[in-house]
């Protein structure tokens, strides 16, 4: 069931409205419902993982509480964790990679090929509610959350619909606090859920007016590259920078949404990220969650930057990596983990030599116009990275590369084959507009530091209504969607 989907908009205001009519001490049961049959109308034979990651997670709390003394099997019992769990997470996702790759370097040996014999679907959302699940592992042996005592309240703290299949991935601290403490607080307010309402709208608008949209044109592209030159790949790839973008954050923000009607709040995923001045402020503010859990539960344990410049430099290559296969089963991946990583590591060796050159010749680093500066630095080379992203395949990301800096092709703009891409020029001036109430929304939280959903919610009635019903209006006639148009697949769901 999909955020963007009718039966999703049947689905939940149905939970919700139930939610507030039962006493406060079963809705804990009436969401834990909710969430399994909302994973269930994908695959419900999919359901028994989470089930298991569950258990699994659950019974190592216990474990580890009743251990406490005891160091040596507490670091067994979370070994046990991880392996059982992440070996769930391999054979779903990456064991036909692995076969792939067997195969090829059997291949170069002139070995005959392995046949794994399967078929495997991958489960939506698998990678998010395992790295939940293993957090909270982590957070109760490291002592920081209390091991769970209440089956039912923990399995709804790894299955909860709103964040289940693409996050943000939450934190034992956070979410689980607020499962347990749900009898006792005020759930119901009225501004906070108009607040919410205004929130699932934005992202709906995002998701289904910009990124659905935008992605015709990108997809059109990458599908015709043998005829494509500079103009068109240089807005396909802007084009999915902004696709990615409004997909995730658009998931992200009905997600947070969904929850604050329910009277949870979700963790920020994203903050304003093209708007930051490097590649390591890009990921402080572009999906927050995962971001802040390879920082918890991978790059410090490995030793942060405790040990030295080169052990810091090696222990981000290494987290970049492996976020990069975490999102997919693909080389493609890795080396667009890799790239960040690596910029990273650049930006730290040289960026006290520039500040010192600015330094030296005068140069303001604190104006606006060295901050936008810095900004459209960044940006391009997050841009000229999600290519590897978007690629099916690394000789298409070289060909997309190559074509951009060596096609050149001004005049497509003039004879109309840049509208050839399946985006003809009424629904280019509908994505310019979208565009353009993005970018006040990120500029609205940029400098008031606060969601479109919260800014909205202080204004006065008037206002308000008229966002909220102009929201609706663009989704109901400019959004993309309908029998001819796949309009459930987020792009995270594969991940």
């Amino acid at each position: 069931m999909s955020f963007n989907s009718l039966q999703f908009l049947i689905f939940f205001p149905i939970v919700a409205l139930i939610f507030y009519i039962l006493p406060k001490k079963v809705r804990y049961i009436w969401l834990l419902v909710a969430s399994y049959y909302f994973y269930m109308c994908w695959n419900v034979a999919y359901a028994g993982l989470i089930a298991i990651s569950t258990v699994v997670t659950f019974g190592s709390g216990l474990l580890l509480e009743k251990f406490n003394e005891d160091t040596g099997k507490k670091k067994l019992v979370v070994a046990g964790s991880f392996t059982i769990n992440l070996g769930i997470l391999f054979f779903f996702k990456y064991l036909d990679f692995f076969f792939e790759n067997i195969n090829s370097l059997l291949g170069i040996m002139k070995v005959r090929p392995i046949n794994n014999g399967l078929d495997l679907l991958l489960p939506v959302g698998i990678s998010f509610y395992t790295f939940q699940a293993l957090s909270y592992t982590m957070d109760v042996y490291r002592g920081e959350v209390k091991a769970m005592k209440n089956p039912f309240k923990y399995a709804l703290f790894v299955s909860f619909f709103p964040q289940l299949v693409a996050g943000p991935i939450e934190r034992s601290k956070n979410l689980l606090t607020q499962i347990e403490t749900l009898p006792e607080r005020k759930s119901w307010n009225y501004e906070r859920v108009l607040s919410g309402i205004y929130q699932m709208a934005f992202g709906m608008f995002m998701k289904m007016v910009i990124a659905d949209r935008v992605a015709i044109f990108v997809d059109g592209v990458y599908s015709r590259l043998h005829y494509a030159g500079t103009f068109e790949t240089v807005f396909a790839a802007l084009g999915f920078s902004l696709q990615i973008y409004c997909d995730f954050a658009g998931y992200s923000a009905i997600a947070i949404g969904a929850a604050r009607i329910l009277g949870f709040d979700l963790m920020e995923n994203f903050n304003t990220p093209y708007f930051a001045g490097s590649i390591g402020e890009f990921w402080r503010r572009w999906h927050i969650s995962l971001s802040t859990w390879f920082k918890d539960y991978l790059y410090i344990p490995l030793g942060g930057n405790r040990k030295g410049k080169l052990r810091k430099y090696i222990n981000l290559i290494i987290v970049f990596l492996v976020s990069g296969l975490w999102h997919g089963a693909s080389w493609t991946f890795v080396i667009w983990g890799g790239i960040h990583g690596l910029l990273q590591v650049i930006e730290d060796v040289i960026l006290p030599r520039l500040n010192a050159l600015y330094e030296k010749f005068g140069i303001n680093t604190k104006t606006e116009s060295f901050k936008l500066f810095r900004m459209i630095k960044t940006g391009i080379l997050v841009t000229l990275a999600w290519v590897f992203f978007k690629a099916d395949s690394l000789s298409q990301a070289i060909k997309f590369l190559t074509r951009m800096f060596t096609k050149w092709n001004p005049w497509v703009i003039f004879d109309g084959t840049f509208f050839k891409y399946g985006i003809n020029q009424i629904e280019f001036r509908i994505l310019i507009i979208g565009v353009v109430i993005l970018l006040l929304a990120d500029l609205i939280r940029y400098f008031k530091k606060e969601d479109i959903g919260v800014f909205i919610g202080r204004q006065n009635f008037l206002f308000r209504w008229i966002v909220l019903l102009t929201l609706i209006f663009m989704c109901i006639v400019f959004g993309k969607y309908g029998a001819d148009f796949d309009s459930a697949e987020f792009i995270y769901f594969k991940f």
